[in-house]
């Protein structure tokens, strides 16, 4: 019989080939991991492809007599033994810390392996979209008075005002891509929604690959912290700035172009991103790690598949929505 792996379980080999950052310094005693990491992202990706977002959906999902499912128990197992219960849920609670750094090594592999810069000049966009949360919304009067009113509300979100959305309440995911002909993300964090873009962008320019030239960003982006962290990184600033439009200052016409480079290569991922994992209503998860660990997941699967779909030769900007849908 000749056997025929899905593209779920070659998604999943695909996480044994892809690089790994830095561990981080051990500190004190601790017990020594029995399981690698590379075992709970090969989970991470079945959960995120089959829209699993509780640790009892993976472990039922797995639990099923089929041949795919037989295979990713095969694949989840080290030196024979599978995790138990307490330590899917110890490890998968755990896993959302890592993925920034994670999702920021394969992309800086990915720009080496895909050479997206190699007819245009070496620029990166910062932005950042907003994520409403699952279940009703916290009002201002009712957290300052500590009231709950309904627990279907997520506590760990916050407010923000969108100037396209308007007033949400949820979470803010904050990302660096490249300016290409393709998109990649190199970087990304989740917040509440309430976080400045400011706050993170210092970070996210930290994981995005060094030979970068201009760094494109909002206005929220025009502030002296990002521009420090460019500054010392060697790297050009460009942003929309305050004041009345229309304006008139010098470099202005350069702005409004690479603005427009900007809003091409960030809002249409955003809208792509959004698309792809179901993610323009609200988030089907609560609590912050566990929302956490479903965006920043999603980051990485997408990440994952254009690295397949590279080796396979296929289109890398188009078809990743039912391409994921048929895993």
């Amino acid at each position: 019989m000749i056997r025929h792996d899905s593209l779920l379980v070659k998604l999943v080999c695909l996480v044994d080939r892809i690089p790994m950052p830095a561990p981080p310094v051990k500190r004190g005693r601790g017990r020594p991991k029995v399981y690698p990491d590379r075992l709970f992202l090969k989970a991470l990706v079945i959960m995120i492809v089959r829209r699993l977002h509780h640790v009892q959906e993976l472990c039922s999902i797995l639990a099923e007599p089929t041949a795919e499912m037989q295979t990713l128990r095969a694949l989840l197992t080290q030196a024979g033994q599978s995790p138990s219960r307490r330590t899917w849920e110890r490890r998968l609670k755990a896993l959302p810390a890592t993925l920034p750094a994670q999702i920021g090594c394969l992309g800086r592999h990915l720009v080496a392996l895909l050479q997206p810069w190699a007819t245009c000049g070496r620029a990166i966009a910062l932005d950042s979209t907003v994520l409403a949360a699952r279940g009703g919304v916290w009002h201002k009067k009712d957290r300052e008075a500590g009231v709950v009113p309904h627990t279907s509300i997520d506590t760990q979100a916050a407010w923000t005002k969108s100037g396209w959305h308007g007033w949400v309440y949820g979470w803010k995911l904050h990302l660096a891509t490249i300016v290409a002909g393709l998109w990649i993300p190199l970087a990304a964090e989740l917040t509440a929604a309430n976080v400045a873009d400011n706050e993170v962008a210092p970070a996210l320019l930290r994981a995005v690959p060094l030979p970068t030239r201009a760094v494109l960003g909002d206005l929220h982006d025009h502030a002296p912290n990002v521009q420090q962290a460019c500054d010392q990184q060697g790297r050009l600033l460009i942003t929309t700035r305050y004041g009345p439009y229309p304006h008139t200052d010098a470099g202005v016409e350069v702005r409004r172009l690479f603005h427009k480079l900007r809003s091409v290569a960030m809002e249409n991922f955003n809208e792509h991103f959004k698309g792809i994992f179901d993610s323009h209503g609200a988030v089907p998860t609560k609590g912050w790690i566990a929302t956490q660990r479903f965006v920043l997941g999603a980051i990485l699967v997408y990440q994952i598949a254009l690295l397949y779909r590279f080796e396979q030769h296929l289109p890398l900007n188009v078809g990743l929505k039912p391409f994921l849908k048929a895993a």
